[in-house]
């Protein structure tokens, strides 16, 4: 009987060999690769709006994006008039911008979802897409986030303050990563985004 046991436990153990080494994968790992285009790519995220309705950013395939967290009350504040030019003068050709309003860098989008929408519709006249605020550090870091600061492209690291950019390929694929400091009318920015909307 323990014979039998034994058999068959090789047997198993067998099986499960030859069936990673067919497949190239490894017990107890997620089958991730360096460069993998899932790692890079933001098309199986859900976000959720100010509406509080849920959008798959696969939608925006198609699309060159801009992706930026925001805030009402920082120094940095002053980029939104910038952004919405940005959005203006490109938005016809295929590129939007999807601003994320975070608090957790000195507190300072302390705001409801509406309070927001006012402050940037009423002093820069925002038209782009402003979405439900958001957690971007810590452990409660929005899915989103995570992919966007922990790639192969952008590689490893946090947020460091409010406005910090990211462009997006029509694909979804992540491209480049710009700091707070950066100003959207800088000709690295425009540069990326006419190269991204110029690819099919």
């Amino acid at each position: 009987m323990a014979k039998r046991i034994f058999n068959t436990a090789i047997t198993v153990f067998l099986f499960i060999l030859i069936f990673f080494a067919l497949t190239g994968s490894k017990p107890g790992t997620n089958n991730f690769k360096s460069g993998d285009k899932l790692k890079n790519n933001i098309n199986d995220i859900t976000v959720k709006d100010m509406n509080d309705s849920t959008i798959n950013l696969s939608d925006y395939n198609g699309k060159v994006l801009m992706i930026v967290n925001v805030a009402s009350k920082c120094g940095n504040t002053p980029q939104y008039a910038k952004l919405e030019t940005l959005y203006k003068k490109y938005r016809s050709e295929g590129f939007e911008i999807l601003a994320f309003p975070c608090n957790d860098f000195g507190g300072q989008e302390p705001g409801t979802n509406e309070e927001i929408k006012t402050f940037c519709t009423t002093n820069y006249g925002v038209t782009f897409k402003l979405f439900d605020k958001i957690k971007i550090l810590g452990k409660d870091k929005n899915p989103l986030y995570e992919r966007l600061t922990n790639n192969d492209v952008t590689k490893k690291s946090d947020i460091e303050w409010n406005f910090v950019k990211f462009i997006i390929s029509k694909k979804g694929e992540i491209v480049a990563r710009f700091g707070d400091k950066v100003q959207p009318d800088t000709p690295e920015i425009i540069n990326t985004i006419k190269d991204e909307l110029a690819k099919d």
